[in-house]
């Protein structure tokens, strides 16, 4: 009976952190549940159906009443997100300040991409004509969506 036991306890743990802890449902979920069946099945297998159906049934009561009180603590308020995220994690570059015709410097290598400045802003862009070196006057020569395209100032002006 230990086992079994054992196998149920288990099983509630690993759901219980699944359900609060762990996101999603996972290898902790699949345990957890896999517990709770091996639990069952060897209540039946070692002690027959009678005391089989009192552990199944102790099983969903004792499911029902962690779910209960999971659902009623604080716990959910504790892990969810009460603020709203209005930031974007990349602004376009119409918004930094960069255009077409925008002249600035390369701060790494380009190959393809790298960072580049123009003025105070550090944006990453893209080469559009091969390998650029660090410390390269740049030119922008077109944008498109959140890539700028950038050739070197020699290119350029020959």
């Amino acid at each position: 009976m230990g086992l079994v036991i054992t196998l149920i306890l288990l099983g509630l743990l690993l759901l219980f952190a699944e359900l609060t802890v762990i996101p999603g449902f996972g290898i902790a979920g699949i345990l957890g549940l896999a517990g709770f069946a091996g639990g069952i099945v060897l209540a039946f297998m070692k002690f027959g159906t009678t005391i089989g159906f009192i552990v199944l049934f102790g099983t969903l009561v004792l499911c029902g009443i962690l779910l209960f009180f999971t659902l009623r603590s604080k716990t959910w308020r504790k892990i969810t997100l009460k603020e709203n995220i209005e930031e974007k994690a990349l602004s376009s570059p119409e918004e930094q300040g960069i255009s077409v015709g925008m002249e600035g410097i390369s701060l790494t290598r380009l190959n393809p991409a790298g960072n580049g400045r123009f003025g105070n802003t550090t944006v990453e862009v893209r080469s559009s004509e091969g390998l650029i070196q660090a410390k390269t006057p740049i030119k922008v020569v077109y944008i498109e969506g959140l890539s700028i395209f950038v050739v070197p100032l020699e290119i350029e002006n020959n």
